[in-house]
């Protein structure tokens, strides 16, 4: 079929008057003509809002996927997405960033400099828009492959200024213990013990299983995150392992197993009671109510408007091992599950004062012995 455009409708119905968008397909060799609900009248005034919001459904590119005229941006996204599979997070940046902006766009004319512009005006943090670069490339790099397109515009050239500013707070041991003193639901003292001494992430330990804890093995295993509602793949191949299980954190899971409603192999281990076990906690909602206060009360700085998480737990976990206990970095590696150990030291261990004193004075002792030999001149008048 040749691209097509589509067109809109408005449509009466009992909630009011709404938009429809309409288009053809071809079904035993004859058109057939469709629609799709866009959204009410009442809150869609103008064309262009709604041929913004029919291009934020992707409804413009998934109609042409087929289509053997000029090779629309959205066509070449959503066939990309459709040969190779990729993770969620992929997903959601192709439909809810690219689609949007590039859908009606032909391929081949978006150029270097029109991707630099528009990255750049994108309301994300440095490392999302060097990420969103990098799946665009990989759009383009199919497209290439497929001999559909002829050039990729995001090959060959560096945005520049994308590192985080983000710095997380750490929260030290002294805190934590002060945490978990505030939190007298057991399910939320658990959850957080279990955060603060494996570092899993919020989307893993709200998708463990009792299944997943391997009492006999002292390991936990950890194959699936819990995001959207339901079980997905863990973050990366790295991040699918097992973490380690010692005694305490067994003792105090043991505990919580005998006092949750929920024990069965299937049921997860931090249920949420008001959904009566049916999915796990909300770790947003927990962190909001719960969490954040407590960590106020622990004397933990958190200013306004800062995030602060159990993700900072996982932070904290790897400061603490690397730059107190000074454990190989290797083994803070592996527990954090990264693929590369220079992740664990870039972007999970933050420069510790108490190191670079020691560190200052051990070779300040080289050069100024205990007994003050060297002597600062005198000033001269």
């Amino acid at each position: 079929m040749s691209y097509q455009q589509g067109c809109l409708r408005q449509v009466k119905r009992k909630e009011g008057f709404t938009w429809f968008f309409r288009y053809r397909t071809e079904k035993n060799g004859k058109r057939v003509e469709n629609c799709k609900r866009i959204g009410l009248v009442s809150d869609l005034r103008t064309e262009s809002a709604v041929w913004k919001k029919v291009d934020e459904m992707g409804l413009r590119a998934e109609v042409n996927k087929d289509c053997s005229d000029r090779l629309m941006f959205g066509v070449l996204a959503l066939r990309y997405l459709d040969a190779e599979s990729p993770n969620e997070g992929v997903v959601y940046y192709v439909k809810k960033v690219m689609i949007p902006k590039w859908a009606s766009t032909p391929a081949e004319d978006i150029k270097r400099k029109d991707v630099r512009d528009w990255l750049k005006d994108l309301d994300y943090s440095g490392p999302t828009i060097g990420k969103i670069k990098g799946i665009m490339h990989a759009v383009y790099q199919y497209g290439l492959f497929e001999e559909i397109c002829t050039s990729n515009p995001c090959s060959d050239w560096r945005l520049k200024g994308i590192k985080s500013t983000y710095r997380p707070i750490p929260v030290t041991p002294e805190q934590t213990l002060m945490i978990l003193r505030s939190l007298t639901n057991a399910l939320y003292f658990t959850m957080v013990f279990t955060v603060a001494s494996t570092a899993l992430r919020a989307s893993e330990v709200t998708a463990l299983r009792w299944a997943d804890i391997l009492w006999a093995e002292n390991r936990i295993r950890v194959n699936k995150r819990w995001r959207h509602g339901k079980d997905g793949k863990t973050k990366s191949g790295a991040s699918d392992a097992t973490v380690a299980l010692g005694s305490t954190l067994a003792h105090y899971l043991r505990m919580w197993k005998e006092a949750s409603p929920y024990i069965a192999d299937t049921d997860f281990v931090f249920p949420s009671t008001k959904k009566n076990g049916t999915v796990p906690v909300s770790a947003s909602i927990f962190v909001k109510n719960h969490l954040r206060p407590a960590a106020l009360t622990a004397a933990v700085t958190i200013p306004d408007g800062y995030r602060f998480g159990l993700h900072n737990l996982r932070h904290s976990l790897s400061n603490w091992l690397v730059n107190k206990a000074k454990e190989n970095p290797k083994t803070v590696q592996e527990m954090l599950r990264h693929a590369k150990v220079q992740t664990t030291l870039d972007l999970y261990t933050q420069g510790d004062n108490d190191n670079a004193i020691a560190a200052q004075e051990k070779f300040c002792g080289l050069i100024v012995d205990q007994q003050g030999a060297l002597k600062s001149p005198q000033v001269v008048q």
